[in-house]
């Protein structure tokens, strides 16, 4: 890809002309350009969601399969009805409850959505950020912006802006750097073009939640163990997440995660400060030396996966072992993250 110099904006340091910068980069939008942007799951490299050549420059940027469906996001609920048909009562519950925040609703696409937005599907998914430089920006531009996370396909997603320029600043033409990510990992993903709402990605939002507003039963997708199902949600089909290092995901009982991964440190003595452990803060000392903490609970380590996986690339980690987490819902949500890094390296 040929090199470019993007325009840098920081929330921080230019606190004084901010909104004459986010004009300066809704302009950008506005002209088809690519932008990253923060939000409260993770950044996002957005451009034109109404715009096909402006959709095709996403996919350029992050090296993404362009059947990989895009999230349209939007500043006011009521643009939903511009880009979508047949929004049924149980959709609007979840809007009103959940938006602006980090669930995405899939819904039948209005013909305004081209199919490049959707990775050629008739339905199209769309949420509200909370983050309100992302909704600013939006209200700027004038136009929906269809995004997905804010990193080269396949590398792990950016929640902190020290990775930002470095991996993306030749990619694409403005990137809007502020406060890391309040949660760390990307939405809830939820099929509402269904008689039953059907989860096809976990997130913050999880799926008790979700029955309480609805009240009644949803289900969870088949595909989220399927790598052969059509992709109805972003980030279900290809491998994600994925550092340099050898991820390995261990599961049981406290005892047998800590019995598995001494025997496996006892074999890797020969790569010595290559190889780490992730876990809990509080199990931590268990690892002799090895152990890294993702923080002192499921939330803490939903914030900091990501910001774990990309440190393993900066030590030049060559295998890392991740304690399994099944403590609540976010858990499942780390889960779900944590595999498709290690590439359903299970132990």
């Amino acid at each position: 890809m040929k090199a470019k110099r993007c325009l840098l904006i920081d929330t921080d340091k230019d606190k004084e002309f901010l909104d004459e910068q986010l004009h300066k980069v809704a302009n950008l939008l506005k002209a088809g350009k690519t932008v990253v942007f923060p939000t409260e799951t993770v950044y996002g490299l957005g451009a034109n969601a109404l715009d096909p050549e402006a959709a095709k420059k996403i996919y350029e940027a992050k090296g993404r399969p362009s059947d990989n469906p895009l999230i349209v996001h939007i500043s006011k609920k009521e643009d939903v009805d511009f880009l979508a048909g047949n929004i049924s009562q149980d959709s609007k519950l979840l809007m009103e409850d959940f938006w602006p925040g980090p669930l995405t609703l899939i819904l039948d696409k209005s013909d305004s959505v081209p199919i490049e937005t959707t990775g050629g599907l008739m339905t199209v998914a769309i949420r509200m950020p909370s983050n309100p430089i992302a909704r600013k920006l939006i209200d700027l531009a004038g136009v929906p912006i269809a995004a997905p996370s804010a990193n080269i396909s396949g590398r792990p997603s950016i929640t902190s802006s020290k990775y930002l320029v470095e991996e993306l600043c030749e990619r694409v033409d403005a990137i809007i750097i502020s406060e890391d990510s309040e949660i760390g990992l990307e939405s809830t993903v939820v099929d509402m073009t269904a008689s039953t709402p059907v989860i096809l990605r976990p997130g913050k939002i999880g799926k008790t939640e979700i029955e309480k507003i609805l009240n009644k039963e949803i289900e969870l997708d088949p595909s989220l163990k399927d790598e052969n199902a059509a992709p109805k949600s972003p980030g279900m089909k290809y491998k994600h997440y994925s550092p340099n290092a050898t991820v390995i995901v261990v599961t049981g009982s406290l005892d047998e995660m800590k019995q598995k991964i001494n025997q496996k440190l006892s074999l890797d003595k020969n790569i010595g400060d290559k190889v780490k452990v992730v876990c809990l803060e509080d199990r931590v000392s268990l690892y002799d030396g090895y152990g890294i903490s993702w923080g002192k609970s499921s939330q803490e380590a939903a914030k900091n996966l990501f910001k774990i996986l990309r440190l393993m690339d900066e030590q030049n980690i060559e295998v890392v072992y991740f304690e399994a987490l099944n403590s609540d819902e976010i858990s499942e949500a780390v889960m779900n993250r944590l595999i498709k890094a290690a590439g359903n390296m299970i132990l």
